[in-house]
C-alpha cells in the first residue's frame, strides 16, 4: 500500500489552504464545501497530498500546545535558512532555531498560522 493522504483538522481551512499553496508550493487537488471544507493538497510529486479540514464533529485540537516532536509536517528544503526566513515573513512563527546534526542534515521547524508544525529538512543524505 501506498500513503494517500494525512489529515489535520483546523479553524479555517480554506485560508491555511491559500497560506500552504502560496507558501510551500502544494497544490489543491480536491476541495469541499461544508460542513468540513476539506482542501486536499498534492506536493509537486503528485504522489503525496495532506488534507486540512474542519470537522464539527471533532475536538479542535491545540496545536500550539503540542510538541512538534509529537506531529509535524516535513517538507524538503535545498534551503533551510531561507525558507525559514521566508515563511516567518509570510506569518509563520519560529519553533526553536537551525539545526545542524553532525550526519549533515539541515533542520528547522516553524509553526504555520493556524500552530500547526512544519518541519524544512534539508538531508545531508537522502531518506530514500
Amino acid at each position: 500500500m501506498d500513503i494517500e493522504h494525512i489529515g489535520y483538522q483546523v479553524k479555517d481551512p480554506v485560508a491555511a489552504a491559500a497560506w500552504y499553496v502560496r507558501h510551500l508550493g502544494l497544490r489543491v487537488v480536491r476541495s469541499f464545501g461544508a460542513p468540513a471544507f476539506a482542501q486536499f493538497l498534492a506536493d509537486s510529486s503528485g504522489h503525496v497530498m495532506i488534507e486540512i479540514y474542519n470537522n464539527p464533529a471533532a475536538a479542535m485540537p491545540d496545536y500550539r500546545a503540542m510538541s512538534p516532536l509529537v506531529l509535524h509536517l516535513a517538507l524538503e528544503s535545498s534551503d533551510v535558512e531561507g525558507d525559514r526566513a521566508r515563511l516567518l515573513a509570510a506569518g509563520a512563527t519560529p519553533e526553536g532555531e537551525i539545526t545542524r546534526a553532525p550526519n549533515g542534515d539541515v533542520l528547522a521547524i516553524v509553526r504555520d498560522p493556524w500552530g500547526f508544525p512544519v518541519q524544512l529538512a534539508m538531508r545531508g543524505t537522502p531518506m530514500i
